[in-house]
């Protein structure tokens, strides 16, 4: 364990806790913004913000599907320079760099090679600060991974092309590149692997073997999805996906003799992960051999800034432990059935689903692009939309996906469940009591019959405000245009439990006097907007 946190493999590296993320899931916006989304300039400060103010010690930069800023690094060292003179970018805190992944986002493939570049010229304006050799980027993650294969491309391109042009001559007696315009450093970068389907999770270990066969590597982070297995399978099959990879991976590492250290990415809402500051203790025992959660907007921005600080300072406190030992064969024969029944359900729904999504407000400035099913998604050739507006439309019409599903499961399976799934009885509660039952209209009746029928396996109190909300979506859904009924709170019950915390916006204007940070002047309006209808 470091000094202040995280695990430090062989005295060189420091395995970060906590990765704060740009996943859009929030509903209030940071107090140092002047708009509602988020963009630009102010992730740049969000960076900032997450490191110096929160206690996070790694943010991931997405390069993909927005304008990319490939200046990060300097910004943040010359903006913040009485920061970063104390907490070395690259040894204290971390900016790990997610690219496309050009075998299927084709449109945006050159912005990998764009990204990869940027890394030694990131690796020299850190030696002008610090006056010493050191990689403020030396990792880049690899979303949709899918064969040993893609992850290897991008390790030898930036070894082979990027840093190996420097020794090549303009021509035959001339000098060579890096005699021209100087060395390239780091000689090397690791690539994490993000594996995101079914198939891939579950041979995750058999890729990260393959990539692994001929390298001398000191340790190996993997990244595994848990939000949008969640959309593609179901909640549960997406929970039972990751216990089995992370068994399969921590018997790799055993057999390797080479540290593997796992990734999560989960959000706030139970069908999306349950991961909020007040539940880290609940989802770090669900995934004891995790070392690094990703922290999204709402566990960021939705909360007081003094217990978001508390739960990332638990978790990098945290120790890690053995895999739970899972029975695989059982766990997947639960998925399949389970995971046919909620796709059912999911491709009945989708056109209501579709309809409300539109209506859901952005939080972050992105531009379409594809993903595993594209980015608008696509389910049995039904388009769906993305993992984080996909909860908040059913959360909207009182149908939390948790739900979806679970008429699959049997009395047997639910004992089972409740042995593997450790949080499986307070993710549901946390859940159902957003749960109108005249959703089920919504979907054809023999769909909707079993979910009638069906004996809930948890006792829940529902949430009498968010029905009252949830009956006049359902009741006006096909009567009048929607126009902006969405934006009301239900569209983000991503915070799922909100006894008596207060209106987050006021604590962060608090955060604001007492940062000393400088942020930007904002309004009132733009620290806490408004969440009543529109």
């Amino acid at each position: 364990m470091g000094d202040d946190g995280g695990t430090t493999y062989g005295g060189k590296r420091r395995i970060p806790r906590c990765m704060s993320t740009q996943h859009p899931d929030n509903v209030n916006s940071p107090f140092f913004v002047q708009d509602t989304v988020l963009g630009g300039e102010d992730e740049i400060q969000e960076a900032y913000y997450v490191f110096s103010h929160l206690g996070c010690d790694e943010q991931m930069w997405d390069c993909e599907g927005k304008e990319v800023d490939n200046f990060v690094v300097k910004k943040l060292l010359t903006k913040y320079e009485h920061f970063f003179r104390e907490k070395v970018l690259g040894e204290d805190v971390f900016l790990t760099l997610r690219v496309p992944n050009p075998t299927v986002e084709r449109g945006e493939a050159k912005i990998l090679l764009e990204t990869l570049e940027s890394i030694p010229r990131s690796y020299d304006a850190a030696r002008l600060f610090y006056n010493r050799d050191v990689p403020p980027v030396f990792e880049v993650i690899l979303p949709m991974t899918a064969s040993s294969k893609s992850i290897d491309r991008i390790y030898r391109y930036y070894s082979d092309f990027v840093v190996g042009k420097q020794h090549r001559p303009f021509s035959e007696g001339d000098i060579t590149i890096a005699e021209w315009i100087g060395e390239f450093k780091p000689e090397r970068i690791n690539v994490i692997p993000l594996f995101e389907d079914h198939e891939r999770m579950l041979r995750a270990s058999v890729i990260v073997k393959e990539y692994l066969r001929d390298k001398r590597v000191e340790y190996q982070r993997v990244f595994l999805a848990r939000s949008d297995p969640a959309m593609n399978y179901g909640m549960i099959s997406a929970l039972l996906l990751n216990k089995i990879a992370l068994l399969d991976l921590h018997e790799l590492s055993l057999n390797l003799g080479v540290e593997i250290f796992p990734i999560i990415g989960i959000g706030s809402a139970p069908f999306r992960g349950g991961f909020n500051p007040r539940t880290t203790h609940r989802v770090s025992r669900e995934y004891p051999s995790v070392a690094t959660y990703t922290l999204q907007s709402s566990f960021k921005y939705d909360y007081p800034p003094e217990e978001v600080r508390q739960a990332v300072s638990s978790l990098r406190d945290k120790v890690l432990g053995p895999p739970q030992e899972v029975d695989r064969e059982r766990c997947l024969e639960i998925v399949e059935r389970y995971s046919q029944r909620y796709r059912q359900q999911v491709s009945a729904l989708a056109p209501v689903i579709n309809r409300l999504a539109k209506y859901v407000p952005s939080r972050r400035k992105r531009k379409l692009h594809i993903g595993l099913f594209g980015y608008s998604r696509e389910m049995d050739g039904v388009s769906l939309p993305r993992a984080i507006t996909f909860t908040a439309s059913l959360y909207s019409l009182g149908l939390p996906p948790e739900l979806l599903g679970l008429d699959a499961l049997n009395p047997a399976d639910v004992d089972f469940l409740k042995t593997v799934y450790l949080n499986f009885e307070d993710d549901l509660r946390d859940a159902l009591q957003f749960f109108n039952p005249g959703s089920l209209k919504l979907l054809p009746p023999d769909l909707s019959s079993s979910l009638t029928r069906m004996e809930l396996p948890v006792d829940y109190r529902v949430n009498l405000e968010h029905q009252a909300i949830t009956d006049y979506i359902l009741g006006t859904l096909e009567r009048v245009e929607l126009r902006g009924l969405v934006r009301t709170r239900p569209a983000f019950v991503q915070r799922l439990i909100e006894d008596g915390q207060g209106p987050p916006g006021k604590a962060q204007e608090k955060e604001k006097a007492a940062s000393g940070a400088r942020p930007k002047e904002v309004s009132s309006e733009a620290a806490n907007p408004s969440l009543e209808p529109c």
